[in-house]
């Protein structure tokens, strides 16, 4: 590579790549060759992509309900071998396996970088984020910046470690947000989707006590699987569940409640079964919340927003996924061209957990 005002130029690349892409808004992907990157600046990485994975966002992105910069290729899920480095990277090394970081170039001054660990990722003078207002792990090689990634651990695969760059880092900064200890009560209502069932596995292994909500019959049966104390379904009615949890938390109600559901009713049941003076962390993007005024006054609910976390964190959240064995639910599908049919999928709810999308098989058979 060759230093040129601060930028490296990349060569050995083909002049072009395969990617799917978001050309309109309420339109499907679309698969397509754009140029490859051949610049990187002082912190970038550049990543041949493994293995991608589809969020729930995805599908805001692709409505419109979130601004983009069109076209913009999909997915803030990307793991690769990193291939070239800018001149300032000095923590990963040619070869390195990567969990990318869906944020790029934060200050490194204001309030939020140099506050709390949980702050930083708010930082507002960071540039544009994956898969928004720059391309994301749905092609073939990916450029990342070093200060947000994190090395996946060598016992974690890259099927297993795509959806923890968004789903994994989101539920666990909501439960860091919580602040319950060993024996607690937590709430998550939606507990048998992408981030609740990584969410009950995380709890669990913090020592909590898990109660799981979801309103269908396999997102039920996969809160059990992963270990949840009490599963109810929501379809029940409010009333009924906040009747269960109350009985099963001695009266009291849950210590905190993590909502992951999308649902309208979601927020209110979340309060409701919170204990008064407890704390419920949201966590959906793209609608309104709403939240009965008698939760907030007479009961003192904390209500808290929760996006993503440091990198700092998510390597902690990794260490623990590999310590206690934590399992991803995935359905995999093979090959970018996939990925259309993947997030139709995902729209109609016709597959469980997180779809994951082979981008490199050599790189995934190599594991």
């Amino acid at each position: 590579m060759a230093n040129t005002s601060g930028q490296a130029t990349i060569k050995g690349l083909p002049d072009s790549m395969r990617a799917c892409q978001i050309l309109e808004y309420n339109k499907p992907h679309q698969l397509r060759r754009i140029p490859t990157p051949d610049t990187l600046k002082p912190y970038d990485l550049l990543l041949k992509i493994a293995v991608s994975s589809l969020c729930h966002s995805d599908l805001e992105y692709q409505n419109g309900a979130l601004d983009c910069t069109l076209p913009v290729t999909g997915s803030h899920e990307g793991t690769g071998v990193v291939i070239a480095k800018g001149d300032a990277v000095t923590r990963f090394a040619i070869g390195d396996r990567i969990m990318a970081g869906q944020t790029f170039d934060r200050c490194g001054e204001c309030d939020d970088c140099k506050g709390p660990e949980k702050y930083q990722h708010y930082c507002e003078q960071q540039g544009p984020m994956m898969s928004t207002q720059r391309n994301g792990a749905f092609q073939e090689y990916l450029v990342v910046d070093a200060r947000q990634a994190c090395r996946i651990p060598d016992q974690m695969s890259f099927l297993t470690a795509a959806p923890l760059a968004c789903a994994g880092i989101t539920i666990w900064r909501a439960l860091l947000q919580t602040e319950l200890k060993s024996g607690q009560w937590l709430g998550i209502v939606g507990s048998g989707g992408g981030l609740g069932h990584l969410g009950v596995q995380f709890a669990k292994a913090k020592g909590l006590n898990v109660i799981g909500t979801d309103a269908r019959d396999d997102g039920l049966s996969l809160s059990r699987a992963v270990g949840a104390d009490l599963v109810l379904d929501a379809r029940l009615g409010k009333q009924e569940v906040v009747r269960e949890v109350f009985k099963v938390t001695g009266g009291r109600g849950v210590d905190a409640t993590i909502t992951v559901s999308d649902a309208k009713p979601a927020t209110a049941t979340a309060c409701a079964i919170t204990r008064r003076h407890g704390t419920m962390v949201y966590v959906p993007v793209g609608h309104e919340v709403c939240i009965p005024f008698q939760d907030i006054i007479f009961r003192d609910i904390c209500v808290k927003g929760s996006f993503l976390c440091s990198p700092k964190e998510a390597t902690e959240m990794l260490d623990l996924v590999v310590k206690h064995n934590i399992k991803v639910n995935t359905t995999i599908f093979h090959g970018i061209e996939e990925i259309p049919k993947a997030v139709d999928m995902l729209r109609r709810g016709k597959y469980q957990g997180k779809g994951v999308i082979v981008i490199d098989e050599d790189a995934v058979k190599r594991e």
